[in-house]
């Protein structure tokens, strides 16, 4: 009972060290977030190491895909703030996390897809975070004269106003040793609005959703320690935020699988069940059932 109670502590200094520095003790706002010697010792900010799992131990596991949607209230930390030019230098959305560390190099392990084999080059993700919209003036010009009119092509840099999704990789598996079903989250993909649809995106922010596109996928244990320099709001209590890091590893998210691992070369829900949107839900559902009881079931037999 000490320990548990010296570990909450700990785990209250922690978060606190994390929130707004020396707020209430600042003579002028450039004194906000100016720490001491002792906080500057006492925030630790490496992520929480992954304990090692040997295979022997892993008697089943199941990879599945799930959808993040930014449109649900319980979502909205990953998404807000879109605009922060305002706002303190921590309050950052998950996307705009993501795009500043690539391009700092601080998250090296960036790919095309999934399966993690085709690794994007600084320059390939350079190009899918820019969007360009080609305008029917500019197409019938080409059409007629060969050039391109670039009075009337368009550029949009991809921010994070233009992400309606996030995709994510994980595997559950029962750690024999342990005793228990544990998730490991393995790779994130954001999803952002269809280039062709930029400008009907803008006058109905509500749209264009169904046709989102994935623009690459990071390998997860690569950018934790990234995730975990930066804070997510806390609407309950603006003094105690948390990581990226912290939320995604505890799944303080709602999602919905879209695709686990089968024989059919891991066909996606919508390719065996069309146009039919409440039995896709119950399949995922299913899914989810199929994994959760697997651990009561370990018990019972």
């Amino acid at each position: 009972m000490r320990l548990f109670f010296c570990f909450l502590l700990f785990l209250s200094f922690s978060f606190h060290s994390y929130s707004q520095a020396n707020l209430l003790n600042a003579r002028v706002p450039q004194d906000v977030g100016e720490m001491n010697e002792q906080q500057k010792k006492a925030n630790n900010r490496e992520p929480l190491e992954y304990g090692y799992v040997d295979d022997r131990d892993v008697i089943w596991s199941k990879t599945v895909w799930e959808v993040i949607d930014l449109d649900e209230r319980i979502n909205f930390p990953y998404y807000y703030p879109i605009d922060t030019t305002s706002l303190a230098p921590d309050r950052r959305s998950l996307f705009h996390v993501l795009k500043m560390n690539i391009e700092k190099k601080n998250i090296k392990e960036v790919y095309a897809g999934p399966y993690f084999r085709e690794k994007l080059t600084p320059d390939e993700i350079a190009e899918s975070l820019i969007y360009i919209d080609t305008t029917d003036i500019a197409i019938e010009e080409f059409n007629s004269s060969g050039v391109w009119l670039d009075e009337f092509i368009f550029k949009y840099p991809v921010t994070p106003k233009y992400i309606r999704q996030y995709l994510i990789k994980g595997t559950w598996y029962f750690d024999k040793r342990l005793g228990e079903l544990k998730y490991r989250l393995l790779g994130l993909s954001p999803v952002a609005v269809n280039p062709r649809r930029i400008r009907e995106f803008e006058s109905n922010p509500t749209c264009c959703g169904d046709d989102a596109v994935p623009l690459f996928w990071v390998w997860f244990p690569d950018a934790r320690e990234s995730l975990n320099k930066n804070k997510v709001f806390n609407s309950k209590n603006s003094s105690q935020p948390i990581t990226y890091d912290h939320m995604l590893n505890s799944r303080r998210f709602n999602s919905l699988i879209y695709k686990e691992e089968n024989v059919y070369q891991d066909r996606e829900i919508k390719d065996y069940i069309s146009d039919d949107a409440l039995r896709m839900l119950l399949e995922s559902e299913r899914i989810k059932s199929v994994i959760r009881d697997f651990e009561q079931d370990m018990w019972n037999n």
